[in-house]
């Protein structure tokens, strides 16, 4: 009976170990943020990158540096081209960082490696903004 009586007591919730329970282990609930985040950003590259391959079909294969130069100068397309590079080394970092936490397990190697991983999404993503936006201040039309 004595048995019995420690079942009545078990819920959904309660299904720990008695060692769990002293550690306070358990969901910590930060990784819904960074989920939400994945999927907003995988979300927004759907339409911009759509936008982004049928301006280079149409536009950047011409000879004619000039309509290149003319399509880089309109405020819209350098707005829609910085919006794509946030949001695609954002996406990037995410998986990435996802990746690393799962599979990597030698402390100094996961935090070397997630170092590592926000320097090159950062900083990448910092390079082509500055490049996107020089190619739209740079007035050769």
């Amino acid at each position: 009976m004595r048995g019995l009586s420690n079942m009545k007591n078990v819920t959904g919730s309660d299904l720990r170990s008695n060692l769990s329970k002293a550690r306070g282990l358990g969901s910590a609930k930060h990784g819904v943020m960074h989920w939400w985040l994945q999927r907003v950003t995988a979300v927004a590259l759907i339409p911009l990158t759509i936008w982004f391959i049928t301006a280079l079909v149409s536009v950047m294969i011409s000879p004619d540096i000039l309509v290149v130069a003319r399509w880089f100068a309109a405020p819209s397309h350098a707005l829609l081209i910085t919006l794509l590079l946030v949001a695609m080394f954002y996406h990037a970092k995410l998986g990435l960082q996802v990746v690393i936490e799962d599979y990597i397990h030698c402390p100094c190697k996961k935090f070397t490696l997630l170092l590592a991983n926000s320097f090159f999404c950062f900083g990448g993503a910092a390079l082509c903004i500055i490049v996107a936006l020089k190619m739209h201040f740079l007035n050769i039309a």
